[in-house]
């Protein structure tokens, strides 16, 4: 089975942009917390999202898997930290983490080629 992790990011934002227009209140909400929880503080942004690809691994959500790879490789981040974050999803997760980290890395490759 193959993925195209931008056709499913793609997907998913044109539906988000539908859903700003039925609830406009909520996805903008939404949108602040993640620019807020994203913004540079004592961590940087590049590492904040390796721990939302952690999450997104752990969570087993293709979309999340999708959109935090393509924020990494736009952030710089290196095959070896996504990699290295990966492993300690496996750790924390066992199988089924393993399945997702394995996508996730496939995702970070797609965005980065």
């Amino acid at each position: 089975m193959s993925k195209s992790f931008k056709d499913i990011t793609k997907h998913v934002s044109k539906h988000m942009g539908e859903l700003s227009g039925e609830i406009p209140e909520t996805m903008k909400a939404f949108s602040g917390l993640a620019k807020n929880a994203s913004a540079e503080g004592v961590l940087d942004e590049k590492t904040k999202e390796l721990i939302a690809l952690a999450l997104a691994v752990g969570s087993r959500c293709d979309a999340c898997i999708g959109f935090h790879a393509k924020a990494l490789v736009r952030l710089g981040a290196t095959r070896a930290e996504v990699s290295e974050t990966l492993g300690v999803c496996v750790y924390m997760g066992g199988g089924p983490s393993m399945m997702y980290a394995a996508e996730a890395i496939a995702a970070f490759d797609e965005f980065a080629n």
